[in-house]
């Protein structure tokens, strides 16, 4: 399970992005803008493959608010897809 205290701080996130991994999954945050301000897009993909290199038919990506909210979301969404995956390989 993915916790808050995993993911870097919202200045971190202003600067570059954060990847990271927990089980089989693999995730990466970043800041994007769009018209409306600033937005924190979510992608997450299963391993074995970096970000890269894995095809993107097999990534899954969310925007959220790019706040503390936005990230407590966001880590809230991440869990939920991992549940999801390990639910579909029993």
């Amino acid at each position: 399970m993915i916790d808050r205290n995993d993911i870097l701080s919202i200045e971190y996130l202003k600067k570059t992005e954060y990847t990271g991994s927990c089980k089989d999954m693999r995730y990466r945050m970043e800041k994007t803008e769009k018209e409306e301000g600033a937005r924190l897009l979510v992608t997450v993909w299963p391993e074995p493959f970096n970000y890269f290199n894995t095809p993107e038919n097999e990534k899954r990506r969310e925007e959220f608010d790019f706040s503390e909210d936005g990230i407590m979301d966001a880590v809230a969404w991440m869990n939920d897809r991992l549940f999801e995956w390990n639910q579909a390989v029993r």
